[in-house]
């Protein structure tokens, strides 16, 4: 399938349309009225060429149907009163930030407080408008998918910043983390992307992903949570030769074509085999499924979060094999990729 348009990004500044939401409160006050202004991000899933992608190799990167939204309200003082929701609504982090100094007054999670410090700096660096103002914001997001399931908790918050702050995400991004990218360019997209990390740029292809055998396809949630930066710093240590790459490449261009779902099941075994050898990782599959009839896709960093499963048997069929797994979440492709 053809591309519909190619984008060259990175090197230069990248305008985005900010949504504001503009409220004056009390009218006798001026000084206390408050401007808000709300942002929203989309999740991801990488579908291709995973670890591969660090090094150029093309993936196809998801946008998902769920995200996370950002609102921000600014008000009178000098500090950043931080609250972050998860899908169910209830509170997982809050923090106190002195805007002074970035100093994290109080934090119910101290790596994440650090995390936070380092994102607001960064983009700071990158604008230095940004919070040069004394004002006081309170800052809640609210994410759409569980933390667990590995959709992009940290890209979705770096990609609204950037809007918040008026930067380049890509920029705020590298400054902050040491992966591929391609989880922004999910944030912002609007349908599939075929994405390659170049040298000082970023390819971007928006294609037409639609398989007709979707309905054939699932992602089950495993219940483990694994460390992308671990993985990075992995693959970082384990570079990859230049014809594995290219293999990498190829096998996703050769997805864009697939027709079937046996066609798809090969794709599956040939990537899944490609990325064991480099890995020297046992398939999922062969470790925790090996007796199911269809075939099963690792995602991201291999061994935790999602796993993408095929199976030509009703959806019925399939839940029943994977909670007698003791695994009880299946999610159908088309109620997750955007």
């Amino acid at each position: 399938m053809a591309p519909r348009s190619i984008t060259q990004i990175f090197a230069s500044h990248i305008n985005f349309t900010h949504i504001y939401k503009i409220s004056l409160y009390s009218p006798q006050l001026p000084k206390t009225w408050a401007i808000k202004a709300e942002f929203y991000a989309r999740g991801k899933v990488l579908l291709s060429s995973e670890y591969f992608v660090l090094f150029g190799a093309k993936a196809l990167a998801l946008p998902s149907r769920f995200g996370q939204k950002m609102k921000v309200q600014e008000l009178n003082g000098s500090e950043i009163l931080w609250n972050s929701y998860d899908d169910k609504g209830k509170k997982w982090f809050s923090a106190e930030i002195d805007l002074l100094g970035f100093d994290v007054v109080e934090a119910t999670d101290p790596q994440t407080g650090k995390y936070l410090r380092k994102i607001l700096k960064a983009c700071c660096q990158n604008n230095s408008e940004f919070l040069s103002h004394w004002k006081k914001y309170k800052v809640d997001h609210y994410l759409e998918f569980p933390l667990d399931w590995g959709l992009g908790s940290s890209s979705t918050l770096i990609y609204n910043m950037a809007l918040w702050a008026d930067v380049n995400p890509y920029h705020l991004y590298f400054d902050v983390e040491s992966g591929s990218g391609y989880d922004v360019a999910c944030a912002g997209a609007s349908g599939p992307l075929l994405y390659a990390l170049g040298d000082g740029e970023i390819d971007l292809e928006q294609v037409d992903f639609k398989p007709n055998f979707g309905d054939k396809l699932y992602f089950v949630v495993l219940n483990h949570k694994t460390d992308s930066r671990e993985a990075v710093e992995f693959a970082k240590k384990n570079k990859p030769p230049k014809e594995i790459l290219q293999k990498a490449s190829d096998l996703t261009e050769k997805l864009l074509d697939l027709k079937s779902l046996d066609q798809f099941e090969n794709w599956v075994r040939d990537h899944e085999n490609l990325l064991s050898d480099y890995l020297k990782i046992e398939k999922i599959k062969d470790g925790l499924f090996r007796d199911f009839w269809g075939e099963v896709k690792s995602l991201g960093a291999w061994g935790g979060d999602l796993a993408l499963i095929t199976s030509n048997k009703s959806r019925e069929e399939t839940e029943s094999y994977f909670s007698n797994k003791g695994y009880q979440k299946l999610i159908p492709y088309r109620d997750l990729v955007l």
